[in-house]
């Protein structure tokens, strides 16, 4: 079993909060939120080290209230992690859950920016932590202003000269330059794969990501499922759902689908159709959790009711 290193350059204090009924406009009485340090690729870590795989998450965090904050819960979760110290105060991100619809609203603040010299201490961290021709790299989340839309490609080039994979998740340039790059998976959602190709047909747009030089491209689109494109099979693809809808909050529900690939790779599971099964039934599992970083025991048991077909690309 390889240790997963999670990249997260973007990370947040997420506050979640739970409300009986949403009505707009007027007062909620609430509990006491869940605080979380989180970040896309803390959430992968964080379901992946649930089910006793071996990581490392890291990520930048300053000195100020929120980071303090963040830095504290990190720190009391037990999940191996190194911080990277940064001038930047950490951001915030709120999930208010209207537990009658079952619906999620979400409110992400901006990261702030950061220095050349932090990233390259960034850089340098994750460097440090790979050992060569072990282990499994992934990159996850938005990138805060000023950045480098090359970072995440740099992660793929760190880990590829180290002999390792590198897993992508992010969304806009930074999805086209992991892509091109030669990341081994990037897995963008159907709104992003649109937004950075331009393309509307989820299919044609994983193809061109393909094309670009992504070994492997994982599409999550919700209630329709998951659908997976390899480069080594290129007439082909797989897709998988579950055969009814889940209620729940689907705050976290892509980082396990990432969880889920990071770990298949880290146990040397590399049939597509093997690590599609296990990223949607534990994407699925996510959104009965109540909040991102965890997924709920019943995986297994998602997983044995999922459609799971393969297709002609046109």
């Amino acid at each position: 079993m390889k240790r997963i290193v999670t990249v997260t350059p973007n990370p947040a204090v997420d506050m979640t909060y739970r409300v009986q009924r949403i009505t707009p406009g007027s007062t909620h009485r609430v509990a006491t939120p869940l605080i979380r340090a989180g970040g896309k690729g803390l959430n992968v870590a964080r379901v992946a080290h649930q089910l006793g795989f071996p990581v490392l998450a890291l990520a930048p965090a300053g000195s100020g209230a929120a980071s303090t904050e963040f830095k504290a819960e990190l720190s009391s979760s037990g999940m191996p992690h190194r911080i990277i110290p940064v001038e930047a105060d950490t951001r915030r991100s709120i999930a208010v859950v209207d537990t009658s619809k079952a619906d999620t609203i979400i409110l992400n603040e901006p990261g702030h920016h950061l220095s050349a010299a932090e990233w390259q201490c960034l850089r340098a961290a994750v460097k440090d932590s790979l050992v060569p021709g072990e282990g499994i790299l992934v990159g996850s989340g938005s990138l805060p202003s000023g950045a480098d839309p090359d970072f995440y490609a740099s992660l793929v080039t760190l880990a590829h000269h180290a002999g390792v994979r590198a897993i992508i998740d992010t969304s806009g340039p930074g999805l086209v330059s992991a892509a091109r790059a030669g990341a081994d998976l990037v897995k963008p959602n159907h709104h992003e794969l649109r937004e950075a190709t331009g393309e509307d047909d989820p299919v044609v747009a994983a193809c061109q990501l393909i094309r670009m030089g992504a070994h492997r491209v994982m599409v999550s689109s919700g209630a329709a499922g998951m659908m997976m494109f390899d480069a080594a099979d290129p007439a082909m693809y797989w897709h998988a759902r579950l055969p009814y809808g889940l209620g729940g909050n689907p705050t976290g529900a892509g980082d396990a689908a990432v969880a889920a690939a990071a770990t298949c790779l880290s146990e040397g599971i590399s049939s597509p159709d093997d690590i599609l099964r296990a990223a949607t039934a534990w994407s699925a599992a996510a959104v009965l959790m109540p909040a991102a970083g965890e997924i709920s025991p019943q995986y297994a048991e998602l997983a044995d009711q999922l459609i799971v077909t393969q297709k002609e690309i046109p």
